[in-house]
């Protein structure tokens, strides 16, 4: 391999245009093409800002010729020479730099490649699985290289921002103690405290609610979070968090700085400028309307609540659903009553109990009647109810769940979805925001048989339904609130509890006696005895901020080294055994 010796970059591929004809320049990347036309090479030669055309000609070349036909696909190579404006039959369109080229009059080899497992090229179709395992390679590609820019972009747009705006910040530590906060702990086993462990934070949750205390006022970090669970499209064991926390505000102070921080980072990035304010919507709208507390409000097919009208009819799976406290709720799918035939519509019944629901029961609207298998059960007057409510026209196709309102409102809302996709009314250029507001501050666990926290044990419940939390802790609003974009949360928060009387409260809601909160929560407790201001915070998922950004369907592609569904890195294999001399270190045997 040769050294760069006195050769010095003097610019990047894509940095170079006209105006920089018959100017002699050095470039350093990757050969990501070769065609040798016989005394004439062609390669196209590639850095992370894009790709230009060097033109080795043998007549001209000063070097070995020898040498130029030796490179291959990914040999790294220095290469100077003279950038002269291309004939207008041979410019490229396709490349930025393609009005120009290089012609080459020195090379040199700084490092030979052997054949790449997967392919160097834009929109690579390689197996993931492949990708993953060959990760620094599949890293060079152009798409993906944009995507990790893209990352670093967003990051240093957010960091700015808060910077201006006051905020500090400041690190929170990665080894903390387990606290329950909802997902499973990582836990690292101490070596020098025997028997005891380390958790990696869910969150810097506590942490920030401590620099509260502390009287930091505005907070901010770009936060690694670890949570033991399993992995969806959308979820890694460890994930990025842009977290911030504000002291003496309320939500209205929260959600105005942060519209700001949105409009900053998509008007940076994509050149988008947010419409402002935002629309505000509240979680019980949004679960009546969408049947989900992250709707996509880009196209309408709204949910319709017929429950008053279903328990009077005689067909007993409506009328026993609303009987033992479920609903019934539907959805018209405008114009698929004509276009659907009867195995479509079959198909989506199946996809309905896929999606949990037991059956979903359907009426297709025509110019002269009602086609269903349930319409004998309902009287003319009950049906032309039920037409009139769902804004029912010939052509169109009723949608039908009856059950509990835990099972009604997901399948109904993933039906919506299915059906926008299968009538095509989604606009993918559209970018739909939404905050939603005031969550119930508790859920029901069916298993356990007691009450958790919607959000987290810290959140503020509403001022006015403060004096439920003896009585009818179910009804409790809280001060949460998240940030959707077409039908994705990006990120949510709340005003926090400061008062350590109501937090008490909460804690006991949630089954925790003074003792076990204080076993779990002391060190914040404690805290909270020395002048508590009131605050409450945010926090973005980075990853899916960016996947959105960057027009991606997983978050793996904004990842520069994810995990797999099992949590595992193919690249690394990681997880992976440990010798027993570093168990005996930290006092832990395996059963066989």
């Amino acid at each position: 391999m040769e050294l760069m010796k006195d050769m010095k970059r003097t610019h990047m591929c894509n940095e170079l245009n006209k105006n920089n004809v018959n100017q002699r320049v050095v470039l350093m990347g990757w050969v990501q093409t070769r065609r040798d036309l016989g005394g004439l090479i062609f390669i196209d030669l590639r850095d992370r800002t894009g790709i230009i055309q060097v033109v080795f000609d043998a007549q001209n070349f000063k070097g070995s010729f020898e040498k130029v036909e030796s490179l291959r696909n990914e040999y790294v190579i220095a290469v100077s020479g003279l950038i002269v404006e291309r004939s207008e039959d041979t410019k490229n369109p396709k490349i930025d730099t393609g009005d120009i080229e290089l012609m080459a009059s020195e090379l040199r080899i700084l490092n030979k490649s052997a054949t790449p497992p997967i392919y160097i090229e834009e929109h690579s179709k390689v197996s993931e699985a492949l990708r993953l395992k060959y990760r620094y390679l599949d890293l060079r590609r152009p798409d993906m290289q944009r995507n990790i820019m893209l990352r670093h972009k967003v990051k240093t747009v957010t960091r700015d921002f808060l910077n201006k705006n006051g905020f500090i910040e400041i690190d929170t530590p990665i080894l903390t103690r387990s606290t329950p906060e909802g997902a499973r702990d990582y836990l690292v086993p101490s070596r020098v405290q025997p028997g005891k462990f380390y958790a990696l934070p869910q969150s810097p949750q506590l942490f920030k609610q401590l620099l509260m205390v502390s009287g930091f006022d505005k907070y901010y970090q770009i936060a690694k979070c670890f949570r033991d669970e399993d992995l969806r499209a959308d979820r890694q064991p460890e994930f990025t968090q842009i977290d911030m926390e504000m002291s003496f505000v309320d939500i209205d102070d929260i959600i105005s700085i942060n519209e700001k921080l949105l409009y900053e980072i998509f008007k940076q990035t994509l050149g988008v400028e947010i419409k402002l304010p935002i629309k505000r919507m509240t979680y019980d709208e949004a679960m009546e309307l969408y049947g989900t507390d992250k709707p996509d409000t880009r196209f309408d097919l709204t949910l319709k609540n017929l429950s008053d009208i279903a328990v009077k009819c005689d067909f007993r799976v409506f009328s026993q659903a609303v009987e033992k406290g479920g609903s019934v709720r539907g959805i018209n799918a405008k114009g698929c009553g004509a276009s659907m035939g009867r195995r479509e519509v079959d198909g989506l019944v199946e996809l309905a109990k896929e999606f949990g629901a037991k059956g979903l029961a359907w009426i297709n609207i025509t110019e002269n009647q009602f086609k269903s298998p349930i319409t004998k059960f309902f009287s003319q007057e009950q049906l032309e109810e039920i037409i009139s409510r769902m804004d029912g026209q010939p052509g169109d196709l009723l949608l039908f769940v009856a059950d509990k309102d835990d099972i009604a409102f997901p399948v109904l809302s993933q039906l919506r979805l299915e059906l926008a996709r299968r009538m095509d009314i989604i606009d993918d250029d559209k970018m739909e925001f939404l905050w939603i507001t005031d969550f119930p501050l508790f859920e029901y666990d069916q298993t356990e048989k007691r009450f958790v926290s919607k959000h987290h044990p810290f959140t503020s419940p509403a001022d006015d339904d403060i004096d439920l939390l003896d009585s009818n802790p179910g009804a409790v609003r809280s001060k949460a609130y998240d940030i959707v974009l077409n039908g994705v949360e990006l990120g949510g928060g709340s005003i926090r509890i400061h008062d350590q009387e109501i937090q008490q409260k909460v804690f006991n809601v949630l089954g925790f006696s003074k003792e076990r909160a204080w076993e779990q929560f002391g060190f914040l407790l404690e805290a909270f005895k020395y002048g508590t201001p009131p605050h409450g915070g945010i926090a973005y998922g980075l990853d899916r901020l960016v996947m959105l950004l960057a027009g991606q369907n997983s978050i793996r592609d904004v990842i520069p080294f994810p995990k797999v569904q099992n949590a595992s890195c193919p690249m690394t294999e990681a997880p992976n055994i440990v010798e027993n001399k570093q168990l005996k270190e930290l006092h832990i045997k395996l059963d066989d």
